[in-house]
């Protein structure tokens, strides 16, 4: 009989605005069910140095490597995410003795999948220490040593909310509008496929950030005040990434930002905004065949503008267009309940990652176990 385990996920992402805590009940297969969620969003200084962390760890060639100054970052990073789980434990009234394992995703801080290297910043033992639990950390890694891209990991949770859909003969495809936007297909024949789509929400992020201070744009509301730039839309649509049958996974970096002076305020919020729709669009163009629904999850969803062009293209198509709230789900905790999943299905041995995920040549599992 399999075991249900009660687990705690932590999602760090590229948007890096802060931390994704979730409860989840499951057996790693197909018992789930889903607890509380707690997001705890980064200070403004604290995001900076995070920045510094991709600057720091650009040059790396060792996985491992950690210079003293982005080592302090792991510290640092790694101390928050345990006071996260602590405030969640306080918040919802959960003993820690009730809780199995933890899955710490960390911070990705460089990822070429190319050179086979990835490396995510969160020290995994500390954690470990720190909160008195089992966490099971460093998960991308095995998949790049068998020859996959790293990435995405989500996937084997989608195929496992998918159930309800696929019964009733619908092919589905799973968004995750993070920083970058990543896809999950179910088909209707059980078959998966996943891969990153293109840019999300940080060209967005930078955009504003740079034009106003503030850190993202609050419900797209900028973005519907402007117009699309098709000269910029078309540079990043043109870009290498959506050509040739061969999918890959994306660092933070693969998209160069928007400069100053290119387009007002307004028009490069929009144009961007409809770069990320798009992009899901030519990407889906890879898929077996058309996604009776698309399920969008992530911060991307929140964006009006963004989702508002979205659906025009899916439904130009024949797709209907959901929130993973429309669909039942919480859009917000969903990749935060899928390491908790992952951490389950690692500590039974389970695969993570498949050929039709990143690219792997079979079926792998991985993580790294610590316990206190």
């Amino acid at each position: 009989m399999d075991v249900v385990r009660t687990a705690i996920g932590l999602m760090s992402g590229t948007s890096m605005d802060g931390i994704d805590v979730a409860l989840l009940r499951t057996d790693g297969r197909g018992f789930i069910e889903r607890g509380p969620f707690l997001g705890v969003p980064y200070e403004a200084d604290f995001r900076q140095r995070l920045k510094r962390a991709l600057e720091l760890a650009r040059p790396l060639t060792d996985r491992n490597g950690r210079p003293a100054e982005l080592r302090d970052i792991e510290l640092e990073l790694t101390q928050r995410h345990a006071i996260a789980v602590m405030a969640f434990l306080e918040r919802f009234g959960i003993s820690a003795n009730a809780v199995d394992v933890l899955g710490f995703h960390g911070q990705t801080v460089l990822h070429r999948p190319d050179e086979g290297l990835t490396i995510q910043i969160g020290d995994g033992q500390q954690l470990a220490q720190t909160t008195g639990l089992s966490v099971v950390y460093d998960m991308r890694a095995n998949d790049m040593v068998h020859g996959g891209q790293g990435a995405p990991l989500v996937p084997v949770y989608h195929a496992a909310l998918a159930g309800k859909f696929q019964q009733a003969g619908q092919a589905v495809c799973f968004i995750n509008i993070g920083g970058i936007s990543n896809l999950t297909f179910i088909g209707t024949d059980g078959r998966i496929s996943a891969f990153d789509s293109g840019p999300g929400n940080t060209l967005i992020d930078q955009w504003v950030e740079m034009q106003t201070g503030q850190a993202y744009d609050p419900g797209g509301e900028i973005a519907g005040r402007g117009k699309v730039v098709a000269a910029l839309a078309d540079r990043y649509l043109a870009s290498s990434f959506f050509r040739g049958n061969v999918r890959r996974s994306l660092d933070r970096g693969d998209f160069a930002p928007l400069r100053a002076g290119e387009a007002s305020l307004e028009d490069g919020a929009r144009t961007l905004a409809h770069v990320a729709a798009a992009s899901i669009i030519k990407s889906a163009g890879f898929l077996p065949e058309i996604p009776s629904i698309y399920i969008v999850c992530g911060g991307g969803r929140l964006n009006g503008t963004l989702m508002a062009e979205f659906s025009v293209m899916a439904e130009g198509l024949g797709s209907n267009v959901l929130t993973a709230e429309e669909a039942g789900f919480d859009g917000d905790a969903m990749e935060a309940e899928a390491w908790a999943y992952l951490a389950v299905r690692s500590l039974d041995g389970l695969p993570l990652t498949f050929p039709g995920t990143t690219g792997v040549g079979a079926p792998v599992t991985a993580g790294v176990l610590a316990t206190p």
